[in-house]
């Protein structure tokens, strides 16, 4: 199955607890030094959204969309609270003939980078700016990949940054819920686990 463009209940995603991870091997020789080598360029996001229920209504929700997404099988959005907008964000310099521009968001910190691409950015967030100045008209905004397409080439050496929202593509990273029955009327989860999905 593929992509469900829907957006997992932000009450829910509110309460999780969760963000990217690497994947790093190590190698100690015998002295006690290491060896390490990062084996993804990019991170990967995880979240745990067991603790995002907090009433009757949130559980019935979060079974609703658990099953119509089929446990595993179906992606959808999902909103990260804690890095979920961008601003400034610098996407290209026009060079007379291009016209589409890949939304990302850069992780900068003491001379080390991350460029991020985002794909689903939130419908009427995204602001696009040509030399500074807000670009309102012919353009589009591709919510399904971030793409933002011109209809003119933005002229040589213009530059173009964004503000925008976004959510990222994840998946249940189980295909089974399981309750805890505390009490009457109160539940608990173990686990909920998500994951980031890439194309």
């Amino acid at each position: 199955m593929g992509f469900a463009d829907v957006q997992f209940p932000p009450a829910i995603a509110y309460g999780s607890a969760g963000g990217p991870e690497f994947v790093t091997d190590i190698v100690t020789s015998v002295s006690g030094q290491e060896q390490r080598n990062s084996v993804w360029p990019q991170s990967r996001l995880r979240y745990n959204v067991a603790k995002g229920v907090q009433n009757t209504a949130q559980l019935e929700a979060l079974i609703t969309f658990f099953r119509a997404r089929k446990g595993r099988a179906e992606a959808f959005r999902f909103k990260d609270w804690a890095d979920y907008r961008a601003t400034g964000q610098s996407i290209g310099t026009g060079d007379g003939a291009r016209t589409d521009f890949q939304l990302v968001k850069r992780y900068v910190n003491g001379g080390a980078q991350e460029v991020r691409t985002i794909t689903k950015p939130v419908v009427g967030s995204v602001k696009i700016y040509r030399n500074g100045s807000l670009h309102t008209s012919g353009l589009s905004v591709d919510h399904s990949t971030g793409v933002v397409s011109f209809a003119t080439a933005p002229l040589l050496g213009a530059a173009i940054t964004a503000d925008f929202e976004f959510d990222v593509p994840v998946r249940f990273d189980t295909d089974q819920l399981v309750a805890s029955m505390d009490s009457y009327g109160s539940h608990s989860w173990a686990d909920i686990p998500l994951i980031e999905v890439r194309s």
